[in-house]
């Protein structure tokens, strides 16, 4: 008896053992994805992998980190910041598919493993900025730097080291060390929860149509996107429109049902915000009051200070005095608009007052009346596959390079599809995937992100592989996805940021990072060229005759610019207000969210009309999205890509020595952004957004002792040929803005110093 009890004891570790590597070999995360390129095997990953992988990561990251700490030889940058650059392989590897996922394709198992996993990560981080051994030894290597011995960019990787360790709070007392811990650990929590609560709002509005009636004025394309809608969800035979921009924004546009047009856009801006287990007011109020004691317990004022020094802008007073200067010259253009939006709507005989649900209705009445342009007209000749092909045209004219869908390569959803981008030699650049319609599982808005960085590791070039998101309007029965001017920018936005990390060569990680207000650079720079006539022709073809859009059309596109510049940058300018004032509170406590808002708008004089771009329990790009204290980061951006555009429509359109000039340096270091030289700069601005929709990254929680930048999509612009589509006021502003004095100096292109 005693022996076979032993065999068993000796057997069960065994099979335990068996087991547990049985496991491991089965989890796609634990070994080379052996697909095409090494992209992630999609097709393998299941839901039940992530948690065990991040698990191991952590555990692998933490060997790494103690292996660099024990070292008896003396620091190098070899042994100690090297070493960290390349720490927590396998953690990196299914973090960036995780994220991505749960912010594209997410369901109730990545939400359960996100939750759990968000503590630990936070863990992680403070373990490794808060390790004194590890930052005595970055800090020995630091001190004995010599700026002007030592390549740049090796520099500035050990700048960036010992500043994360000093900005995670490696210096803090014991006792504010714990303190800090449990801040950025409620704060990781915290965030999720935002974010879900926001996808669940969205996902639970749904507006029926039952009687025909109330369909119009509504487009037919409208209406059979609705009836797809209502089919997806077993009500066929009714009609559905929902929360996601290519369903709510045609409904404002053309629905002549103002009863359900206010309906529709309560349900909207009142997302998380209905006092029920969904609401966002008391999260994002304790995420404001938390961000405030962890700025005090570093030493800076407010949550902006710390921020901002690391942005271009460097403090809150550069912020503030750009958005009063804006906001001057464009509250006065938007209380003109709406006086025209007032006065048509008297002009139908109608009596009441104008209210935000009505200014998109009556603001498309407008422009068709005022340039007999009707955004309809213009949809059958921005077909997605069209457009998808023009902006790469576009790359290949500017850049030399090239994009060849492949279909061999695993996909994580059937709406995704994959290229390979090379360049004109042939050799290969990297992998872009796209994503562009909606779905429950995915976010609202637009954005870019990347499943791998580019790296040079022991001689080995690993080549980036990115995704763009979307959510654009999906082909129907009857037709294919036809997109509207504001989808069109987007894309070519977005993919402004995909060229980004595409054409990174910064040798580390960690300096694939830039500034939040430097990082829209690139992606807004592509917007300028979108409806050149020279580019336009390249992909506004009608999808059933494939008839190039002729030249009236282009022509009433380029009339319309300035057309509601004044709503989109009031909208645009009150959310970065907003921003601002969430993250310049001095005091760690919460207030109340809803009156904390109602008297930021009516310091800056709101009008009524116009609801501000992001209401605060729906603003995820500050709350859980990476740009908090940076929202103001589209229009400083675009004090940078003016100049840079002005270039190119002085030497060509397409001028490829130009291009590649742009492509080498904004891929350095911002700080050195000297891409064009000396010349005068030039008034060619544009307005930020005229949509309403929400443009998020992938909520990424840091993971090493480096930051990590997230990359978000655009509030919307709808440049001309011109580039000059701001209200002539705000164009003044901002040459007068280009030149203005901070406290500190800024760092700005070199023809505007």
């Amino acid at each position: 008896m005693f022996n076979k009890l032993l065999i068993i004891f000796m057997i069960v570790p065994f099979l335990f053992t068996i087991s547990q590597e049985k496991k491991e070999n089965e989890n796609p995360f634990f070994k080379p994805y052996g697909t095409p390129y090494e992209v992630p095997a999609f097709d393998k990953i299941k839901n039940e992998h992530y948690l065990p992988a991040f698990l191991k990561g952590i555990e692998e990251q933490r060997r790494d980190i103690e292996k660099i700490v024990n070292n008896p030889k003396k620091p190098t940058f070899e042994n100690t910041i090297l070493a960290m650059e390349w720490s927590g392989e396998l953690l990196t590897k299914v973090s960036s598919v995780f994220y991505n996922l749960y912010s594209s394709n997410t369901n109730d198992e990545l939400q359960k493993v996100a939750k759990e996993v968000a503590p630990l990560l936070s863990k992680l981080n403070d373990d490794i900025n808060l390790n004194e051994k590890l930052f005595k030894r970055v800090k020995q290597i630091y001190e004995k730097a010599d700026k002007s011995k030592l390549p740049p960019e090796k520099y500035r990787l050990i700048e960036k080291t010992y500043k994360s360790f000093v900005r995670g709070g490696v210096n803090l007392s014991e006792d504010k060390k714990e303190r800090f811990r449990k801040i950025n650990e409620e704060l990781s929590l915290l965030s999720l929860k935002y974010s879900e609560n926001i996808l669940k709002e969205t996902n639970k509005f749904k507006l029926v149509i039952e009687n025909k009636s109330d369909l119009d004025g509504l487009p037919e394309r409208v209406i059979e996107d609705a009836a797809q809608t209502a089919k997806s969800f077993n009500m066929e035979g009714k009609w559905v429109f929902t929360l996601h921009k290519p369903s709510l924004i045609p409904f404002l546009q053309y629905s002549t049902k103002r009863d359900l047009r206010e309906k529709i856009f309560k349900a909207y801006i009142n997302r998380a915000n209905n006092n029920d287990e969904l609401d966002n007011k008391k999260i994002l109020s304790r995420i404001a009051a938390l961000r405030v004691e962890r700025a005090n317990l570093l030493g800076y004022k407010d949550h902006a200070s710390y921020v901002l020094e690391e942005n271009m802008a460097k403090n809150s007073d550069a912020v503030y005095k750009l958005l009063n200067q804006l906001w001057e010259a464009a509250l006065p253009a938007a209380k003109r608009e709406a006086k025209e939006l007032q006065e048509l709507i008297y002009k139908e005989g109608n009596n009441f007052k104008l209210e935000p649900w009505d200014w998109w209705y009556y603001a498309e009445k407008l422009r068709k009346e005022k340039y007999d342009l009707d955004e309809n007209e213009l949809r059958p000749y921005f077909k997605l596959e069209n457009v998808i092909q023009g902006v790469f045209t576009l790359a290949n004219k500017l850049y030399g390079i090239k994009f060849e869908e492949i279909n061999n390569i695993p996909k994580y959803h059937p709406d995704v599809k994959a290229f390979k981008v090379t360049e004109d030699n042939g050799d290969l650049i990297g992998i872009l995937y796209t994503d562009y319609f909606p779905r429950e599982s995915k976010r609202a808005g637009a954005w870019m992100n990347e499943f791998r960085n580019y790296e040079v590791r022991s001689g080995k070039t690993i080549i980036p592989v990115v995704v763009n998101v979307g959510n654009l309007a999906k082909p129907t029965e009857n037709s294919p996805s036809l997109l509207s001017m504001d989808d069109v920018n987007t894309l070519f936005h977005e993919f402004g940021h995909a060229l980004h990390y595409l054409f990174t060569k910064a040798p580390y990680k960690t300096l694939q990072t830039v500034p939040r207000d430097f990082v829209e650079l690139p992606s807004q720079i592509m917007e300028n060229w979108i409806f050149e006539p020279e580019v336009i022709k390249l992909y506004a073809k009608h999808y059933q005759t494939n008839e190039i859009m002729p030249d009236s059309l282009i022509e009433k596109i380029n009339k319309s610019t300035h057309f509601n510049q004044g709503f989109a940058t009031v909208e645009y300018l009150a959310a970065s207000f907003l921003d601002m004032d969430w993250h310049t509170l001095k005091e760690a406590k919460e207030v109340d969210a809803e009156s904390f808002e109602n008297e930021s708008m009516k310091r800056i004089g709101m009008l009524p009309e116009i609801v501000v771009r992001y209401k605060s329990p729906y603003f995820q790009h500050i709350f859980s999205g990476g740009y908090s204290a940076g929202y103001y980061s589209y229009i400083w951006a675009e004090v940078l890509d003016a100049d840079a555009y002005e270039s190119f429509k002085e030497k060509g359109l397409f001028n490829r020595d130009l291009a590649n000039s742009f492509r080498k340096n904004y891929n350095i270091i911002p700080e050195n952004f000297h891409v064009f030289g000396e010349r005068n700069c030039h008034s060619h601005k544009s307005a930020p957004a005229t949509n309403m929709e929400l443009y998020v990254p992938t909520t990424m929680p840091t993971i090493k002792a480096n930051e990590k930048s997230a990359i978000a999509g655009p509030p919307h612009r709808n440049k001309a040929s011109t580039g000059k589509n701001v209200v002539s006021e705000v164009l003044m502003v901002l040459d007068k803005v280009w030149l203005m004095e901070s406290s500190r100096s800024l760092v700005i292109p070199h023809c505007l110093k």
